[in-house]
């Protein structure tokens, strides 16, 4: 499209300017006068809308081009006032009115509600066939999405030409830079930057654009009128993304055709990235993907063996051992994930048995599926396996000071219709478990209580249910010590055995004694008691869940 054309046609709205609709012949046989908003009649026409009634706002949604012959303005000054008013609230683009038997002369009332809102306004001296105005401003909006169509399909080609000729993610991303006339680039779904493209303003490095604009504000909105595509990842149909086109307009504006370029070139992109420097990182995630839709079901029993082959793991008929590690903090940076799944895999490669492992960086876990020899095996095998999987996070350097060690839950083993039930069941167990008491590895069927209460957690009943038990306790250790609470815990623990609580605890007998006089007191009830002792270990264990 030559200059000319984009003079005529508004790229940033993607329809015809107000002032290109007036030169079209439907319009300009009407001997169109403007008698309000001249200096707005670069606004956008999305739409032509024809009608006479008095709330015809309601009908409209914004950029559309009101044709009318003035019978729904109404007589009175402080209708027609009110009739522009909201038609300018509205957003349209502007108001033509037609003279003739409504009116000769558009009122004042009209014209100077108009010039106070900034709509434009048009009257017209003769009559217009309003069809073939609709139709001719329609059919100049479909041909400039169509030429911009063109545009973003000659960047598309260019883009993939140059893969053909030996290109890359670099390469594509200079396309879209020199296009767009903006910095542009890819960052992983977790936020970090892996390329970038073009420059900023006045030749600044688009490193420096892309740190002060997103670097430490990868949670916040990007900046008004930026482009951010989605790069598709984890196979067709599973809405998952494995990168993200960033364009930011710091140079200038970016319009809708920058957007269908984006588009384009995102798809090209998702086909590179499966094939560069992530290969590593990206296989772990598809493993990762393929245990998690075994586990959500999406997998059939009977074709899971066979999907697994492709992906390396031969198991035969031995039953499997579905472990799955959950990292307390984990880093967001895509390189720390890779460097996790290589280094686990090589703790692993000890074992000596099957090994199926992939990564899910957004939950911030590990997916694993062992083959045992015999189910008898399970205790040693789930030992070494969860010691692999805790050396390669420390190998990976993803165990960050003072953050929650990582939890490994292993399920029950069985055939792949088990081990569907039982990754999911130990990836649940594994975000229980988060805040007991740190274990090599859990033992999924034994957490089912901690389970239930996690489920429960926003729950309003649990919160009460927990302030009911110990509430009285919770508040008596945020006024007064010693805190009583890890004594009612420990007691607990021992299953009433006080010669052990009290070695624990370091105290000794009289000390405790007195301790659980004081907690019985202050609770209300027989630490002795069966149905109390229920209550009390229950309402321990979900306080971690509740405020």
């Amino acid at each position: 499209m030559d200059s000319r054309a984009n003079s005529r046609f508004d790229t940033e709205g993607a329809g015809i300017t107000v002032q290109r609709a007036l030169e079209l012949p439907g319009l300009r046989s009407g001997l169109p006068e403007i008698l309000a908003g001249a200096d707005r009649l670069g606004r956008t026409v999305r739409w032509v809308h024809a009608g006479e009634v008095p709330n015809i706002a309601s009908l409209l949604k914004g950029g559309e081009l009101l044709l009318t012959t003035g019978y729904g303005l109404g007589t009175r000054p402080a209708d027609q006032r009110a009739f522009v008013r909201t038609l300018a609230e509205r957003g349209i683009a502007a108001l033509v009115v037609e003279l003739g038997p409504r009116f000769t002369r558009l009122p004042a009332a009209l014209v100077d509600t108009a010039r106070a809102a900034g709509l434009p306004l048009v009257q017209l001296h003769r009559e217009v066939p309003f069809v073939a105005v609709t139709e001719e401003v329609h059919t100049e909006i479909v041909n400039g999405h169509y030429a911009l169509l063109q545009r973003a399909e000659e960047v598309h080609r260019r883009c993939t030409e140059a893969l053909l000729g030996g290109g890359g993610v670099p390469q594509v991303l200079e396309i879209l830079a020199g296009f767009s006339d903006n910095p542009v680039f890819l960052e992983t779904s977790e936020g970090q930057l892996l390329y970038s493209a073009g420059a900023g303003p006045e030749g600044a490095d688009p490193l420096q654009v892309w740190e002060g604009l997103r670097g430490p504000h990868k949670e916040a909105p990007p900046p008004v009128g930026s482009v951010l595509v989605d790069v598709p990842g984890g196979g067709p149909g599973t809405g998952s993304v494995r990168a993200r086109l960033v364009l930011l307009p710091v140079r200038a504006p970016l319009a809708p055709v920058h957007r269908i370029a984006a588009e384009r070139a995102a798809g090209i992109l998702a086909v590179v990235l499966m094939q560069a420097r992530q290969e590593e990182e990206l296989a772990a995630r598809g493993r990762g993907d393929f245990l998690t839709d075994l586990a959500e079901g999406r997998i059939a029993a009977e074709d899971a063996p066979a999907q697994a082959r492709v992906l390396g793991f031969k198991p035969g008929d031995s039953p499997l051992l579905p472990v799955v590690m959950r990292l307390g903090d984990p880093l967001s940076a895509g390189g720390g994930w890779t460097v996790l799944a290589r280094a686990v895999a090589e703790e692993l490669a000890s074992v000596g048995v099957p090994v199926l492992l992939g990564v899910r960086p957004v939950e911030g876990r590990v997916p694993v599926l062992v083959g045992l020899r015999a189910e008898s095996e399970r205790p040693a095998v789930a030992d070494r396996v969860a010691a692999a999987l805790r050396a390669g996070v420390e190998r990976a350097g993803m165990q960050r000071p003072g953050a929650r060690p990582p939890v490994v839950a292993v399920g029950v083993a069985g055939g792949w219709a088990a081990a569907s039930a039982g990754l999911r069941h130990a990836a649940e167990t594994a975000t229980a478990a988060h805040g007991l008491a740190d274990r090599p590895w859990y033992d999924a069927r034994r957490l089912d209580i901690d389970l239930l209460l996690w489920r429960l957690r926003d729950h309003p009943d649990l919160a009460a249910f927990v302030g009911r038990a110990i509430g009285p306790l919770r508040d008596h250790d945020r006024r007064s010590r010693p805190p009583l609470l890890p004594t009612l815990e420990t007691y607990l623990a021992h299953a009433g055995r006080k010669a052990e609580t009290a070695r624990e605890l370091h105290l000794n007998r009289q000390t405790l004694y007195n301790r659980l006089a004081r907690i019985g007191e202050l609770l209300g009830t027989d630490l002795d008691d069966p149905e109390t002792v229920l209550a009390l270990s229950l309402a321990l264990r979900a306080r971690r869940h509740v405020p």
